[in-house]
């Protein structure tokens, strides 16, 4: 590498590559040994102290490049696993000792020091899946959010990511995921913060295995054409004495002013006007995607980046938007099949546009106002759902401006506000009828879907860190049921083009009735290159024998999901017969019509198959 031009790009925020230049290396300089460097520019001395030396900071002082702030030593002997730290020395002669921002792996908490890793033990068998892979705009996209050491327990231990490969990969294949997201598996300090408080930001946690055993589960994972989404925090990071804070005496990482370093969630906010923080940043993005071939970044708290403090009244952070301008373009240059995805809660336009029309340049957006006003209708009693209806079709008039991801995730399962299932209006079987017709409405709905993971099996207890899933919960009959549906759902919509091929399509989506507040009945069709797929739901306690929905295309409309189906412990009042269209007498926006059975709180999905154009051949 050359070292002379990444410390220009480096200063410049301009480098995508900066863990070439920092970290530790293993190199041949007289004798086999590693070359550690850092930044340090407000430092008087730096030296590296370790498992190698003894911790002796006389052993191994590190030495400046010229003015760049950039301290570097070769230090013979240290062997793969070794620990270290760095020993600060700032202006006024006090000395801290420093993990390094640049590690490639940690010691396992409550040690903090950095440990030795050489990259170029990663095997990858992978080549096919990178060769194909998109961002899958056009594709089925069902996400399994994953806390990785709260899925299974092994004894009083997480799983670990041998473990996670013999046993999630398989699961999320049987259930019908496309992909994978874990929340953070950087390293973090404090295991209640899930990942969202990072100490390092090249370094895979060490709470499930080391890196070796992570790059084999994405390997894994890539063989069986699922894809590996990872969550990052680019907006603030811990303030233990060990990490980032007042690296080397002085703020380095987060900003001046206290007022702008001190976040809400009682961590520091990274100073996105630092050009070296940028490429700090930046690289950070584009090593996952490197070194471990993760096939999507979806970014925290992306409106705490957009907005000062993510408060509006405090105006756009312009520095902030700089910076995601410019590590999304990098990315997108470098990486333009993986996907980026922004948590994003406010309203600021352009976020999925591209950075080259002026864009943040992210891939999808979630889309927490659907979720919001979703999950609060369902809530309601269907007494008053009449006053509410517009909460389940608001969605659609702003659903283009962006290219949004529909989430229920483990957001909407913590904190007292109850998990899905448990969120639902009613008794114990009501709750059920109406959280499969939730789940119906959100994957017809257009945009990518995300659930945590329990959802699948309705789980009633809020995620827990400290605790696997209830899992107990399947020799229930209604929760194993439940499971049987979530699959069958999302095999549905891996296998009918017309619920993904044209989501962010103007022509992919259309209400048929989106104003009978009064049955509170909801119906639309999604219009594939293929077929017609219908939706009708139903959210109330009413059920109908003979329910007339009109339908965009004449011909035989056949039942692929009925959320009361008997095998879903449902009522079974269903449409095993196809249903033929009738032509209405009345002039009619749909001039065919069917009849079919409602049952309360069903949702329905019925298909029909466009007729081919007929071509005319001369002889």
């Amino acid at each position: 590498m050359d070292q002379e031009r990444l410390i220009t790009e480096f200063h410049q925020g301009q480098c995508i590559e900066a863990w070439h230049l920092f970290g530790a290396h293993f190199s041949y300089e007289g004798a086999q040994g590693v070359r550690f460097t850092v930044y340090a520019p407000h430092a008087r001395n730096v030296s590296v102290i370790g498992s190698f030396n003894d911790w002796d900071d006389t052993k191994a002082r590190m030495e400046r490049t010229g003015f760049s702030g950039v301290w570097s030593v070769f230090v013979p002997g240290v062997r793969q696993w070794d620990s270290y730290k760095f020993r600060i020395e700032d202006t006024g002669g006090h000395k801290m000792d420093k993990s390094d921002p640049y590690a490639f792996y940690s010691e396992t908490r409550p040690e903090t020091a950095s440990k030795v890793f050489n990259l170029h033990d990663l095997r990858w068998d992978d080549g096919a899946w990178m060769a194909e892979r998109s961002v899958g705009f056009e594709k089925p996209v069902s996400i399994y959010e994953v806390y990785a050491g709260g899925w299974k327990k092994n004894g009083k231990y997480p799983y670990t990511y041998r473990m996670l490969e013999e046993n999630l990969i398989p699961y999320v294949k049987e259930h019908g995921f496309t992909h994978i997201e874990f929340m953070p598996l950087n390293e973090y300090p404090f295991d209640g913060s899930w990942g969202y408080q990072a100490s390092g930001y090249y370094s895979v946690t060490s709470r499930y295995g080391n890196p070796s055993e992570f790059a084999s589960f994405v390997n894994a994972c890539h063989r069986q054409g699922i894809g590996v989404i990872m969550d990052m925090v680019p907006v603030h990071f811990v303030k233990d004495a060990f990490g980032l804070r007042k690296f080397d005496g002085q703020p380095l990482y987060e900003y001046r002013r206290p007022q702008d370093a001190e976040s809400q969630w009682g961590t520091l906010n990274f100073d996105l006007w630092n050009e070296e923080v940028r490429s700090f940043l930046i690289s950070a993005a584009i090593f996952w995607c490197r070194i471990y071939h993760i096939d999507g970044i979806r970014m925290d708290a992306v409106s705490n980046m957009i907005y000062w403090g993510g408060n509006r009244d405090r105006g756009t952070n312009e520095g902030a938007l700089n910076f995601i301008k410019r590590m999304n373009y990098y990315l997108k240059k470098e990486y333009p099949s993986v996907m980026l995805i922004a948590e994003d809660s406010s309203d600021f336009p352009k976020v999925t546009a591209s950075t080259l029309d002026g864009g943040l340049g992210f891939d999808y957006k979630w889309d927490l106002g659907w979720m919001n006003d979703t999950l609060k209708y369902y809530e309601t009693d269907p007494l008053f759902r009449v006053h509410d209806h517009h909460r389940l079709t608001f969605s659609m008039a702003y659903f283009y401006s962006e290219r949004f991801l529909m989430p229920l995730s483990h957001d909407e399962n913590v904190h007292g506000k109850k998990t899905v299932v448990d969120r639902m209006w009613g008794n114990y079987d009501q709750k059920f009828a109406q959280v499969k017709n939730l789940y119906a409405y959100m994957f017809a709905h257009p945009g990518k879907k995300l659930n945590f993971m329990g959802n699948e099996f309705a789980t009633f207890r809020e995620f827990d860190e400290k605790k696997e899933l209830d899992w107990f919960l399947l020799e229930y009959p209604v929760h194993d049921s439940f499971l049987r549906f979530f699959t069958d759902l999302n095999r549905i919509y891996v296998s009918h083009s017309a619920l993904s091929e044209g989501d962010y399509d103007f022509g992919g989506f259309h209400w048929i009735d989106a104003d009978n507040a009064r049955q509170s009945v909801f119906s639309f069709y999604r219009e594939g290159s293929q077929e017609y797929l219908l939706c009708v739901m139903n959210l109330t306690g009413a059920g109908y024998e003979e329910y007339d929905v009109p339908v965009p295309a004449k011909g035989t409309w056949m039942e692929i999901m009925n959320t009361e189906k008997d095998i879903y412990s449902g009522c079974n009042m269903c449409n095993y017969e196809p249903l033929r269209t009738r032509s209405r007498k009345e002039p009619a926006r749909f001039p065919q019509f069917i009849t079919m059975r409602l049952a309360p709180f069903a949702a329905v999905w019925l298909t029909c198959p466009k007729k081919k154009k007929r071509t005319n051949r001369s002889m």
